[in-house]
């Protein structure tokens, strides 16, 4: 029995000496010192030694055991050890290589004007409105003198929600936001909303069923069509630049009264006429106009002491003309050789 502990002790010596995973190594130790192990297995035949052998066997089979519980810790901190320095060597940075170039994202260009639009009113006073893009049918047409049979619906009547009892919709335009406000604040008011608004409209160059409008809107006493003149030319100005000029026509929206359509010069010929402007030398911009009498007292304002003026301009187009881009769906593509111009 002697002879046999000593062969085991030899033999799983040398196989550790060539043992080169940590998993192999707990193989080998169960299979030596386990339960069912080579070791136990010999200490299982110790009654049939004489009382004189058992110590000395005993004592022997301890010491096997011991040295071979050594060995087994030693070569796994050899063997973690190695492999912490592989490691190292795997994820070894060399310093003195150029660093990486890093992309920085930049302002989507619709995001990029609405900023600018935004700086420039809250320098003239104005406070920034926001509200629901999903609202009822009477914040979105019935408070903006827009009733069930007004023929100007057929433009609008658009995406309304399923299954509700109510008339729920995606708003047409931000000008549901001047109602909300008009109801829980009193003049003097002055706001612009700018957001998203949705219309059954065909995608093509200048027409999309999502796109964005930056609504504004004033209300004081004594406001007059001069400070609407004012405010809007203070805009483009600041846009598109001193040189650009605004035209003014007379024009018929159910919320406003009186109202009009303002162009500005052509952004490709400066107002010499072009295929762009169809030779007019003006491209239509928004429309704006009076708040309309009816429109302040369904918001509960009192119209013969308060007047306003509102407006609504269309993002896309604004900043269409602002890079000379000529196809409103560039906007949407995320085409990344179309959105680093900007």
């Amino acid at each position: 029995m002697k002879e046999q502990l000593e062969k085991i002790e030899a033999k799983a010596k040398q196989e550790l000496v060539s043992c080169s995973e940590i998993k192999a190594l707990d193989e080998l130790r169960v299979r030596y010192l386990g339960k069912k192990g080579e070791l136990t297995a010999i200490l299982k035949q110790m009654g049939s030694l004489s009382p004189e052998e058992r110590p000395v066997i005993g004592q022997l089979a301890n010491k096997v055991r011991a040295d071979i519980e050594e060995a087994l810790s030693s070569r796994l901190a050899a063997l973690k050890s190695e492999a912490q320095a592989a490691k190292i060597r795997e994820e070894a940075i060399d310093i003195t290589l150029p660093g990486k170039k890093i992309s920085y994202g930049k302002f989507h260009p619709l995001t990029k004007v609405e900023n600018e639009i935004r700086e420039i009113f809250m320098g003239m006073g104005f406070d920034i409105a926001d509200g629901p893009e999903i609202d009822d049918d009477y914040h979105v047409f019935e408070a903006l003198n827009l009733p069930p049979d007004h023929p100007a619906r057929d433009t609008q009547d658009t995406f309304y929600i399923a299954g509700t009892n109510e008339k729920i919709l995606l708003r047409t335009q931000t000008s549901s936001v001047q109602v909300h406000v008009m109801e829980n604040r009193k003049p003097p008011i002055r706001i612009i909303s700018p957001g998203r608004v949705f219309r059954s409209d065909a995608v093509d160059a200048t027409h999309s069923p999502l796109f964005h409008q930056i609504e504004g809107l004033v209300v004081d006493k004594g406001i007059t069509m001069s400070d609407l003149k004012g405010t809007l030319e203070t805009l483009m100005k600041k846009i598109y630049g001193n040189e650009c000029s605004l035209r003014f026509r007379p024009h018929h929206f159910p919320f406003t009264e009186p109202s009009c359509e303002v162009d500005i010069s052509c952004f490709n010929c400066g107002g010499k006429g072009c295929s762009m402007c169809k030779d007019e030398g003006y491209i239509e911009l928004l429309g704006a106009g009076m708040v309309h009498p009816k429109v302040l007292e369904n918001c509960g304002i009192d119209s013969n002491i308060y007047s306003g003026f509102a407006f609504g301009i269309g993002l896309e187009r604004t900043v269409m003309g602002r890079y000379d881009i000529n196809d409103l769906r560039l906007f949407y593509e995320n085409d990344v050789r179309f959105l680093e111009q900007f």
